[in-house]
């Protein structure tokens, strides 16, 4: 399958939320949206970022690219979203709703990779914090804007190759006892997955117009990776990064693919994974693909969405599936 930007659905009239939209993957899904015709929120920490990064993608866009389908580009509505900061995420959610009467996508892409432990606002370890319980609150708030918006709505949740070697540990979930970093973050987009899927089945038992689905980019050239390095000190880390990047990386516009697929697509259903088909998974237009056995368990997802609701005081009303 050959699917790439030129390929979107025109999206005139939709309203988007991206979460980390102010630079790599968020920030090529947003232009993407935008060209198409989506009125795009970019939520992201540091507005003055965000603000920086539309203004690039305005200026993108004045000058007609061949593959935005709509005669019009959407609009670009930054906002302050910080996913470490449970109170941030709740006033982003009442913002939102002050500004917007419709949520057609929501988009959960930012994130963290292999950092030092720390702790987010809420004592939270800081991947599994802001990967997985700070979107699985977003997504909370926002869930009756995007069940109240005629027709199909989608969330959609970005995890990684890497959440194949990854185990939720429910006795050490903030790996207070014993971190590793990269263990951390495979913890983190395990449980991207077992939300997305659990969320969509919940979705699906009361009849829901919103589905629910996951993606992962590959191995895409952002700065992701630099983080992780840069916090640590790592020079020689950092340098082996950027050089992987190089040689082995595809295009963060690439890499956004799955995600735009993922939430644009007419053949995506809810409980779906979406990623790069080529070279091991890594690279290539995107294609539906399964993700590890364990991502599918429903025992572990409904027990995760247990203690996410009680860590983040965020319920939802649904029933478990």
């Amino acid at each position: 399958m050959s699917w790439d930007r030129s390929s979107m659905p025109e999206q005139t009239d939709s309203t988007v939320v991206v979460t980390g939209a102010n630079s790599g993957l968020g920030y090529e899904a947003t232009e993407a949206f935008a060209g198409h015709g989506a009125d795009v929120v970019l939520a992201c920490r540091s507005l003055d970022r965000a603000e920086a990064a539309a203004e690039e993608i305005r200026a993108t866009l004045a000058d007609g690219p061949a593959w935005a389908s709509a005669p019009d580009a959407g609009s670009l509505t930054v906002m302050e979203l910080d996913l470490a900061d449970l109170d941030s995420v709740a006033r982003f959610a009442d913002s939102f709703r002050e500004n917007f009467d419709d949520l057609h996508v929501l988009c959960n892409n930012a994130g963290v990779m292999a950092v030092p432990r720390g702790e987010t606002a809420d004592g939270f370890e800081r991947q599994f914090g802001i990967n997985h319980l700070g979107h699985f609150a977003l997504t909370g708030h926002l869930l009756d804007d995007l069940r109240e918006t005629a027709g199909e709505t989608r969330v959609v949740t970005q995890s990684s190759g890497v959440h194949e070697q990854g185990e939720i540990d429910f006795d050490d979930l903030q790996r207070e006892r014993s971190y590793d970093k990269w263990g951390a973050y495979a913890q983190s987009k395990l449980a991207n997955l077992l939300f997305a899927y659990e969320l969509d089945r919940r979705l699906d038992a009361v009849g829901a117009d919103t589905v629910s689905v996951g993606c992962h980019p590959g191995f895409a050239d952002t700065n992701l990776q630099f983080r992780g390095p840069e916090e640590s000190g790592s020079r020689l880390r950092l340098l082996a990064m950027k050089a992987a990047n190089a040689l082995l990386a595809q295009s963060a516009e690439q890499g956004a693919l799955p995600m735009l697929y993922a939430a644009t697509a007419d053949d995506v259903a809810g409980g779906e994974y979406v990623g790069p088909g080529g070279l091991m998974n890594m690279r290539g237009a995107p294609e539906k693909q399964e993700s590890s056995p364990a991502s599918y368990d429903e025992e572990t997802a409904a027990r995760l969405w247990d203690v996410s609701e009680n860590l983040t005081g965020v319920e939802y009303d649904l029933p478990e599936a």
